[in-house]
């Protein structure tokens, strides 16, 4: 039975899993003893996992009693699941960012998105690695490193292959499968990147939609929770799960009558056929030849499906030069907004007393220095300036960015390359993004920030605020016609040690 379901497990999604455990042919326990035992064997390669949930197994058998004595709670009863460990969890997992100067932090109380997934009665698994301070510590940290945890590894090519965006942990362990999915976050591009370079969907929500509350921040204007998981329609059930107006964040006032608890009537393939999509070619330009080739054929593929295909489309803030002076006002006052409560053993109350415990701990703390921390540290904006900033911030990109460019040519979403570039803008927004597998380039180049672009790559669907739905829609129509996942041969992994 063991060995069948090891064999069964690689690719199931959640609805088999969750089928399978109503006909009894498979527990909950038993699908959380073969993840770890995959884990076990096989995370030494690729590093994606922080720390396991020492009570899972418990949580699991609790969840298999309730299902046989009074029934299922629904899609993810029983479904393990992996956080990205800027997630609180109020259990016996750390919440550390990545960082070791939190590494013996435990959170007084779950996270919103930690207590929905529990009430949903998904299994919090463990922690996924990510990069340090979701990659707001150092200019020079490479995407997926972390003083914690090290370096993330790209299970399609460990050591060789980009893994891209802090949520880099979340991306790779699903890929691997080593969970059913995962919750990472995003402030810009750290939930569709990671998932376009590894083979899985992505899906960033608009901006409170998912409530933040218990996340540790970067950007109150910018970050949100998302679902990572092998198929549309798993990150699509995962994103139902998640969603709900939380009193302790007012962003998600705004989307109170926008949100639904369940988007899978949205997994419709039908809509492809009068989809309009827009090509902003502004974005494709830095692609080598085998990225521009994936990104051809998946434009070939919707006008296959029936798509109206407007080519091209231009955004007015594509020239625009992005800086981060908000967001390191943001981020500096969040993060002593989270660290002034964390328990007083704590070494760490401020992001001043982190920069001098980095100090001080140099050799563990330091591989890549920490600029990015200090310049948020010496900022010196006021509340007012902040605000004329923001304002600055958005203006520009509401009058002549996504909106603008669908309107003009009545769109109902823009294709982007699954890479970064293209993804500022919604990011300034907070508007959604949903990243889908779209092919494999087989040799690829060094790109010009020295990273390889060889492997997985995914194209990434673009809309308005609260356009979940459309983008759904669309995203799964492509998926559907496609078909481009396939796992990576974990067996076959170049095993090195570069966790650094």
């Amino acid at each position: 039975m063991i060995k069948q379901l090891k064999d069964w497990i690689v690719e199931a999604d959640i609805a088999s899993m969750q089928a399978a455990m109503e006909t009894g042919s498979v527990t909950s326990e038993e699908l959380v003893r073969v993840y770890l035992e995959r884990i076990d064997e096989y995370d030494s390669a690729i590093n994606t996992i922080l720390e396991i949930n020492p009570d899972a197994i418990q949580i699991a058998k609790d969840l298999d009693k309730e299902r046989k004595e009074t029934g299922s709670r629904g899609n993810l009863h029983g479904i393990p699941i992996l956080l990205k460990d800027n997630i609180d969890t109020q259990d016996n997992m750390h919440t550390s960012a990545g960082s070791i100067a939190l590494a013996d932090s435990y959170a007084a109380k779950d996270s919103f998105v930690a207590a929905k997934l529990r009430a949903a009665g998904a299994v919090l698994l463990g922690k996924t690695n990510m990069s340090e301070w979701s990659n707001f510590m150092s200019s020079s940290m490479p995407a997926g490193y972390s003083s914690r945890g090290g370096q993330v590894l790209n299970p399609y090519g460990p050591g060789e292959m980009f893994v891209s965006g802090s949520s880099s942990g979340s991306a790779a362990a699903v890929a691997a499968n080593l969970g059913a999915a995962s919750i990472g976050t995003e402030t810009a591009g750290s939930i569709v990147g990671p998932s376009s370079q590894h083979y899985v969907v992505g899906i960033k929500p608009t901006v409170g939609l998912v409530s933040r509350t218990g996340i540790i921040p970067i950007s109150s204007s910018q970050d949100t929770p998302g679902p990572i998981a092998r198929t549309v329609k798993d990150a699509v059930i995962l994103l139902g799960a998640l969603t709900g107006t939380d009193s302790e964040d007012p962003a998600t006032f705004a989307s109170s009558k926008a949100t639904l608890q369940d988007y899978t009537p949205f997994l419709d393939v039908s809509f492809v056929r009068k989809a309009r999509i827009g090509i902003p070619r502004h974005y494709y330009q830095h692609l080598d030849k085998e990225r521009l080739a994936i990104m051809e054929a998946a434009i070939a593929t919707l006008t296959k499906e029936g798509a109206t295909i407007v080519d091209p489309v231009s955004l007015h803030v594509e020239q625009q030069n992005w800086n981060n002076d908000a967001i390191t006002y943001e981020f500096k006052k969040g993060l002593n907004a989270y660290l002034s409560q964390l328990a007083e053993d704590i070494p760490v109350h401020s992001l001043e007393e982190l920069i001098a415990y980095n100090h001080n701990h140099a050799e563990a703390a330091l591989l890549f220095g920490q600029d990015t921390l200090v310049r948020s540290q010496e900022t010196t904006l006021t509340e007012a300036t902040y605000l004329q900033k923001i304002k600055a911030y958005k203006e520009l990109p509401l009058q002549r960015g996504i909106d603008y460019a669908l309107d003009q040519d009545d769109l109902d979403a823009l294709l982007l390359p699954g890479d970064v570039d293209g993804l500022y803008i919604a990011a300034r927004l907070g508007y959604p993004l949903i990243s889908v597998p779209a092919g494999y380039a087989e040799d690829g180049v060094i790109d010009a920030r020295g990273h390889s672009t060889k492997g997985p790559f995914g194209v990434v669907f673009s809309g308005r605020a609260f356009s979940e739905p459309t983008l759904i829609q669309i995203a799964y129509g492509f998926e559907q016609a496609t078909h481009h996942r396939v796992p990576p041969d974990l067996d076959k992994m170049n095993v090195r040690e570069q966790h650094v």
